[in-house]
């Protein structure tokens, strides 16, 4: 088996497991009890929330704990505007699901939505960005590293157009990013992200608040770590989310400087195909690499018959839609419509890339030889 659908989801490290599994063993009390055992693993859950935030830089209290990006980006959008001044907000066309839905929810309810316009490199283009703010535009929205191309934004450049609107808050999906890259994301709002996405477990993710934000709570009832996010805080998961965040930047440089080496070596690969395009630009992270070529879906289910296992679009996308990533910035429908992505980690062994490789060939000119073959 070759696994290069990393974006999508990891697994869970070993330690991971084992530290999850330790919590589950050890700490019985509920986190809200007053006697011995709630107060033992309430403090458990204070010291790994004070851990987290001195790994991402951040203060404690801005830490509320979800079930994952989906909830945080929900909670973050939702919630922000339901508490504040303002009916339009700013995007753009590489969101993933769970920041359009539910801005298409606050549209309904008579917010206006524009949408940022995208360079060839991918960067959203700030000047216009400058040119659609208005006095009563409540949020931006804007993802820090897109799943599809691995684009990763200029948050400072955003953040130097937007002190100009102190009622306008900013918000970065930063689910791709984070495990991924450094995090330059001092003045942002708000912050969301996932586990899974860097060898954590599934089920426990981050929404991080700056202290003068506010925001109205998508569940309420039964206290929590914060009254932003009630139900019985997930000891377990949050001592999980710990370790894999600690693990995420051990050695950081070391794996970066690896997945570099991985990237250019399959770019080169890919560059040797006429009919291939690379979608990714020189902006996109080292962990993507997205292209297209004819006949994508049968030339993916084929690799997967060979147990080679990569994405077409994001994880989230339904099979027929375009990649909205590749549409915004080359609008091209075909080359939309056949984008494949492969998505790498530092667990990613070269020798892995070297038979990928041998299998891609093969696989590639079966497709394009036979256009009807049937997998």
């Amino acid at each position: 088996m070759i696994y290069l659908d990393y974006s999508a989801t990891t697994f869970p490290n070993s330690k991971v497991l084992k530290t999850f599994n330790k919590a589950c063993k050890k700490y019985h009390g509920n986190p809200n009890s007053s006697h011995y055992l709630g107060v033992k693993a309430k403090k458990e859950i204070s010291d790994a929330t004070l851990n987290i935030a001195n790994i991402l830089g951040i203060k404690d209290y801005e830490i509320i704990y979800t079930s994952g990006a989906s909830e945080a980006n929900n909670l973050a959008i939702k919630g922000l505007c339901k508490a504040n001044k303002g009916k339009h907000i700013i995007t753009t066309k590489m969101e993933h699901s769970s920041v359009v839905a539910p801005i298409n929810r606050l549209c309904s309810d008579g917010y206006e939505v524009s949408f940022v316009n995208l360079k060839s490199s991918g960067l959203i283009d700030v000047d216009h960005l400058k040119s659609i703010i208005r006095d009563d535009t409540v949020l931006v929205s804007i993802v820090g590293v897109d799943s599809e191309l691995g684009i990763k934004q200029n948050i400072k450049a955003i953040l130097e157009v937007l002190k100009e609107y102190p009622n306008c808050y900013f918000h970065v999906d930063a689910t791709q990013m984070v495990g991924k890259t450094t995090l330059e994301l001092d003045g942002v709002d708000l912050v969301s992200f996932s586990a899974h996405k860097f060898f954590g477990i599934k089920g426990i993710g981050c929404l991080l608040k700056k202290k003068n934000v506010k925001l109205i709570p998508l569940i309420d009832g039964g206290a929590s770590t914060t009254k932003y996010r009630s139900g019985t805080p997930t000891l377990e998961l949050i001592l999980s989310l710990e370790k894999a965040l600690s693990l995420a930047y051990k050695d950081f440089y070391v794996k970066e400087k690896y997945i570099n080496k991985l990237n250019n070596d399959l770019k080169k690969f890919l560059a040797s195909y006429s009919n291939i395009k690379i979608n990714s630009t020189k902006n996109s992270v080292s962990q993507i690499i997205n292209f297209s070529c004819d006949n994508a879906d049968k030339f993916v289910q084929l690799l997967n018959k060979n147990k080679v296992y990569l994405s077409t679009k994001s994880a989230c996308s339904s099979a027929d839609s375009l990649s909205k990533s590749v549409s915004a910035i080359y609008n091209d429908e075909y080359r939309a419509k056949n984008s494949v992505r492969i998505s790498l980690s530092y667990v990613t062994s070269k020798r892995e890339i070297k038979k990928f490789m041998k299998i891609f060939d093969e696989c590639y000119r079966r497709v394009n030889k036979d256009e009807n073959i049937k997998v």
